[in-house]
């Protein structure tokens, strides 16, 4: 007996199941064409939930400069260095997501 990744869920199932047993899903009527768009829809909520991690990485990128500017924190108060912070953390965010962005786009 094997432990394989379910092809819908991506979690440890015995090879010799007939269904998984996290989500369900029929393992016996599960053909190729199928398998395929599985992989496929499982790429594209990947690459979408990437996407809105991004977005909220430039977020918190652009409103820690902009209340940096906008209320004219002094260096070496807490608000100088929350916006700061969030601006470097935004920006690692960012820089990071995107490369994971890369990764997955040109794994296959």
């Amino acid at each position: 007996m094997a432990v394989i990744n379910c092809p819908n869920c991506k979690k440890k199932i015995s090879d010799k199941a007939k269904s998984c047993s996290h989500c369900e899903i029929d393992l016996t009527t599960v053909d190729a064409s199928q398998m395929a768009s599985m992989k496929k829809l499982s790429k594209i909520n990947q690459s979408q939930n990437l996407m809105n991690h991004s977005f909220i990485a430039m977020l918190l990128f652009c409103g820690g400069f902009l209340f940096l500017y906008w209320q004219d924190a002094q260096q070496g108060t807490w608000q100088y260095y929350m916006s700061i912070g969030s601006a470097v953390i935004g920006f690692i965010w960012y820089i990071a997501t995107r490369v994971r962005l890369l990764m997955l786009k040109y794994r296959n």
